[in-house]
């Protein structure tokens, strides 16, 4: 292993240019304010290489989501985040929650396994077909998820929550990817 102690250390140029998520470091090297939650939040994404920067055209797709569910929305809103920089469909699934729980609930590996018995396979390549094929399985799955909050007599807005309880609790010994 090479360290600073070595006799042959040397620095380069290119040890000088910093190229880490160049905004968000640049915003917070420039910080004069105080701290705040929102200021921890970037800073603790930051160091995780979480943080994703959205365009003003998924915000405004995003902000047309409304009381009533709409599937060409919700599929341009999707194809959307999804084509971003640090978002997969657990993440977008997560931010639709959010934004309206009585529309839309996250999909993640335990609601998955817990629903269909398997784990959830999402190709992590950004291609058309890939970001569509997994828009078709989320709008399957909230299909498949609210014809099973029925059967179970469960509201759909915390459907998510309790299944993926039901599955902590049910397949606690057995392992799960991403997690």
């Amino acid at each position: 292993m090479k360290t600073v102690s070595d006799i042959d250390f040397r620095l380069k140029e290119e040890d000088f240019e910093f190229d880490y998520q160049q905004k968000l470091t640049k915003k917070l090297d420039n910080l004069s304010s105080e701290f705040d939650q929102k200021v921890i939040n970037e800073i603790v994404l930051w160091k995780v290489s979480r943080y994703s920067e959205l365009s003003e055209v998924t915000f405004s797709l995003l902000n047309q989501i409304d009381g009533v569910f709409d599937e060409e929305l919700t599929k341009r809103v999707l194809k959307s985040m999804i084509g971003h920089k640090g978002i997969q469909l657990p993440m977008a699934s997560t931010i639709l929650r959010f934004k309206n729980p009585k529309l839309y609930q996250i999909i993640d590996q335990r609601v998955y396994r817990i629903l269909y018995g398997e784990e959830l396979k999402i190709s992590p390549y950004k291609s058309r077909n890939n970001i569509s094929s997994q828009v078709e399985l989320y709008l399957t799955y909230l299909s498949d998820l609210r014809i099973l909050s029925k059967k179970l007599n469960i509201p759909f807005e915390k459907a998510d929550r309790i299944l993926y309880n039901a599955d902590k609790r049910l397949n606690k010994g057995k392992n799960i990817k991403n997690y």
